[in-house]
């Protein structure tokens, strides 16, 4: 799985590509711990380009997402399409945080 990170707008947007599973959960807990403890609150994972998430991944995201939310920030999912779009949902994550099926669609 690929990692890339962009701050623009006051947004932190992470993008990931390839496979969030039990293997490379880890790497991206790593990687949004250390985001988040500079101070990126404000945080959107892009999932554009993500072709499998499994529960190791969405275990990630509420992680991520309640450490945000303790430090009064946000973290919503975008680029949802697919399967990834259809486990999300069954998953009930948009009850949790904003997800968006595009990038432009976010506020």
């Amino acid at each position: 799985m690929e990692i890339g990170k962009l701050v623009e707008e006051g947004r932190c947007v992470v993008g990931l590509k390839g496979r969030l599973d039990a293997v490379t959960a880890p790497e991206l807990e790593l990687s949004l711990g250390k985001i988040i403890e500079e101070g990126n609150l404000n945080i959107v994972l892009d999932l554009t380009n993500l072709e499998y998430v499994s529960s190791a991944g969405l275990r990630i995201f509420l992680v991520a997402t309640k450490k945000v939310k303790a430090l009064k920030g946000e973290l919503c999912l975008a680029g949802l399409s697919g399967n990834i779009k259809e486990v999300i949902e069954i998953s009930g994550f948009p009850s949790i945080m904003p997800c968006y099926d595009t990038m432009e669609d976010l506020p």
